[in-house]
């Protein structure tokens, strides 16, 4: 484990060097002010004509007074443009990132690169990740401790991406793959409550930020929900967890996994479809966060030749979705609060916010879509007095777009043309 971060970091260290240049320095104690023709702070409030100032990495101050910028700083005109904060996505796997080289399927590249390749390759799918204008997220299973390889370089300014909350292994029963090709994971197998119960520790061990567990089947073209952990191996997880003060995500595509994962209390429910009504109201009684990552099936659908998908694939997906949104649907209309997860893998960074439309067509407002990209995503984090909103304290992630995102959340989706994480710009696609 050691020795691969020693690799890792000299490899990536050596070799990312044009990409760091591109980012300014982040320990630098520099004054910025942003002046945003408006600005949605993630607190309820719309500002016309706003200034952000930022000092180092963080927002020393928001207001309409033009006095109140301190003299010397460097001031960014984005006057044409909407403010908002730094998105969140609470459900990636960044260290499956692959290109589309002809002839040669994305799933099988993915499985053939050794982890110092893989971790450099998922370079690309962070910086499309951050033009999505989306600054943090939450990923949840990688092999390898690639994860936390990734979010520590990162962090050591050695790569460029959104700030990173890693779980290393989730947590599996053992199982044959669903199809052939497929490697099994080196770590996270755990069967019964006694090997629940070291895994987790195993993961809190390694310097993880959060724990995953699959209590059902269901990934990629298979859209089964066999429920695959009881619920006494569901609440040692969860209670493990909770000891250790880490949260933890339970992925369920079916209902009866997220039945007990709920009743385990979980703190975010992944994917789950078919949800009874009961179940729906628990998690609304409980505040148990949903993140029903309804978009990644539509990608799935759109590139699944490219993924090399057996025939068949598209009917299963196809079917699958209207369900998983009908879920989600109802969830909302209950009450549950969701938090925005793309589930992006392969090719799909940099497509992360389309969730958001999902959101709307499940009956949200534009408004209450991006409060589940931003404040939502952020309590769900532990985060939400750092990240989440543009006030004094927070970090300084912001972004500029070009439009209405309030009225049209397309604007959100395409429209992203700015960025900055920690203080420091790392998207600029102003028209000079």
């Amino acid at each position: 484990m050691k020795l691969m971060r020693i690799l890792l970091a000299a490899i990536l260290g050596a070799v990312c060097v044009s990409d760091v240049s591109a980012q300014e320095n982040p320990g630098a104690k520099t004054v910025k002010a942003m002046r945003f023709g408006k600005l949605w702070d993630g607190k309820g409030k719309l500002w016309t004509n706003a200034i952000v100032i930022v000092e180092g990495d963080r927002i020393r101050n928001v207001t309409t007074d033009a006095s109140a910028i301190p003299p010397g700083a460097e001031v960014i005109d984005l006057s044409k443009f909407t403010g908002l904060p730094g998105l969140i996505d609470v459900h990636t796997h960044m260290t499956m990132y692959t290109g589309e080289t002809p002839g040669e399927p994305m799933l099988k590249q993915l499985t053939s690169n050794p982890p110092p390749v893989e971790v450099f390759l998922a370079r690309k799918g962070a910086m499309r990740t951050l033009e999505a204008g989306v600054t943090t997220v939450r990923d949840l299973g990688a092999d390898q401790y690639m994860d936390i390889a990734m979010r520590d370089l990162i962090n050591r300014g050695e790569m460029i991406g959104p700030r990173m909350f890693v779980c290393g292994y989730g947590l599996y029963i053992t199982n044959t793959p669903y199809k052939p090709g497929l490697n099994a994971p080196a770590g996270g197998i755990a069967d019964g409550v006694p090997e629940v119960l070291k895994s987790v520790r195993q993961q809190i061990a390694a310097g993880v930020d959060v724990i995953k567990m699959y209590a059902s089947t269901g990934t990629d073209d298979d859209v089964t929900g066999f429920q695959t952990y009881n619920y006494d191996e569901i609440k040692a997880a969860v209670d493990a967890a909770h000891k250790f003060g880490k949260k933890i995500a339970i992925h369920s595509y079916g209902p009866d996994g997220a039945r007990d994962a709920v009743r385990a209390g979980t703190d975010s429910l992944e994917h789950a479809t078919d949800m009874d009504d009961s179940t729906i109201q628990e998690m609304a009684k409980r505040g148990t966060f949903y993140v029903p990552t309804i978009d990644h099936n539509r990608y799935y659908v759109d590139n699944g030749d490219k993924i090399g998908y057996a025939p068949g694939y598209k009917e299963k997906l196809q079917a699958f979705i209207p369900r998983n949104l009908e879920t989600a649907r109802k969830a909302f209309k209950a009450g549950v609060k969701f938090a925005m997860g793309s589930d992006a893998i392969y090719t799909m960074f940099g497509e992360n916010t389309r969730e958001l439309g999902w959101f709307v067509k499940a009956g949200m407002t534009p408004e209450q879509a991006l409060r589940a990209a931003t404040t939502n995503a952020a309590e769900l984090l532990g985060k939400e007095k750092e990240l989440g909103s543009v006030a004094p304290g927070y970090f300084a992630d912001l972004v500029a777009v070009e439009g209405e995102p309030l009225s049209d959340i397309a604007v959100v989706l395409d429209n992203v043309r700015w960025v900055m994480k920690g203080g420091s710009v790392v998207v600029n696609q102003r028209k000079k």
